[in-house]
């Protein structure tokens, strides 16, 4: 969406079947943000993806050079992949802020149990899991090193349990980062 106000660039935090993808696509319906899903454009791109550092440069260098274009040209951005380390989220706040948008990062807080269950037992589910079910090990190392948002950082809390558009629109209305209803 192309907006005369300031764009935003939206940060996923949170475990593997958090709900980070059915978040962003909310987000995306309600503000009109451009939506760049990481594993589905991994997929498009590496048609056997390895999740090799190498893959990953090349991914995430392809995906910040477009998340900083559409934001220079004033489009908003749901970055929807796991932004659980905190330097991976200052380095694209800084990248927000050389194109004049304002970053915030919309934490998962979705209890962990569930989080692992949805993502290693109903690989596909819904439509939001590129590749089946994910390996517990795969699961429990990308959960060991999420590094949970910093007060400074002010995230916006959703637990992926108890979550419906009506509670996402509500949220985004109350911070001012969705048209009224």
């Amino acid at each position: 969406m192309t907006r005369t106000d300031s764009p935003i660039l939206f940060l996923m935090v949170g475990y593997p079947g958090s709900g980070k993808t059915t978040v962003s696509r909310m987000i995306c319906d309600m503000t009109g943000a451009v939506h760049l899903w990481a594993d589905h454009i991994r997929n498009q791109r590496f048609p056997n993806p390895t999740h090799s550092h190498e893959e990953n440069l090349a991914l995430y260098g392809a995906l910040n050079q477009e998340a900083e274009d559409l934001l220079a040209a004033g489009n908003s951005v749901v970055y929807d992949t796991n932004f659980n380390f905190y330097k991976d989220r200052k380095k694209l706040k800084i990248i927000a802020a050389k194109a004049g948008a304002r970053t915030v990062v919309i934490w998962m807080t979705t209890p962990k149990a569930v989080a692992k269950e949805r993502a290693t037992q109903h690989g596909g589910a819904g439509g939001t899991r590129v590749w089946a079910a994910m390996p517990e090990d795969r699961f429990e190392q990308i959960a060991s090193h999420l590094e949970p948002p910093t007060p400074d950082e002010q995230p916006i809390c959703f637990n992926g349990t108890t979550l419906g558009a009506e509670t996402v629109a509500t949220v985004l209305r109350e911070k001012g980062l969705a048209p009224e209803a």
